[in-house]
């Protein structure tokens, strides 16, 4: 059995997400504390602690993926957002008032996807990705990506994601790319 096979992703609703936080953080701090991002500890608890709230939202989605033996290599997570969402304030430049446009069911937030190293390239982040967004209503998904994430800017374009601006997504991040994809193009 290749490692692939033995890697089983199962979707995640809020109270499921918030029981498995240390498996999800797990993956989170090893990925996200690695070049480009080079996050800190405490820049890793200041995301659980955000965490801890999103999942409590009703339309917050997960996805986990472990071995056979229940290690834990890749997560992601995300919610559709708001019509008072921060997220296209973060923009460098300004986009159109209809692209703005959320009324809480027409954009989904990717909020965070990774594997862990060892299981990188297995297409783990793909079965992520699709077991999140299985079943979403929404028209279109919204992420930030680090620009030096090679590999990441890689796999979303595959995706079928278009960079569409920049933003820096917290005070005094990186700018990062910001990609779209559009559902209703993918579903045809």
């Amino acid at each position: 059995m290749t490692q692939q096979e033995s890697i089983g992703v199962e979707y995640l609703d809020g109270p499921a997400a918030a029981q498995a936080e240390d498996a999800i953080r797990l993956v989170y701090a090893e990925a996200f504390t690695e070049p480009p991002y080079n996050e800190t500890e405490d820049d890793v608890a200041a995301t659980f602690r955000r965490f801890r709230s999103q999942t409590r939202k009703r339309t917050f989605r997960g996805a986990l993926a472990r071995t056979g033996d229940g290690e834990p290599v890749g997560m992601a997570y995300g919610y559709p957002l708001g019509p008072s969402t921060g997220w296209w304030d973060q923009l460098t430049q300004p986009v159109p008032d209809d692209m703005r446009r959320e009324d809480g069911r027409r954009t989904f937030g990717l909020m965070e996807i990774a594997v862990r190293g060892p299981w990188r390239g297995q297409g783990i982040a793909g079965r992520l990705h699709e077991t999140l967004l299985a079943g979403t209503e929404a028209e279109r998904v919204l992420l930030n990506v680090h620009p030096e994430s090679k590999a990441a800017q890689a796999a979303y374009r595959a995706w079928g994601y278009r960079k569409i601006g920049e933003a820096r997504p917290w005070e005094g991040a990186d700018v990062h790319d910001v990609m779209m994809l559009d559902l209703r193009q993918t579903a045809s």
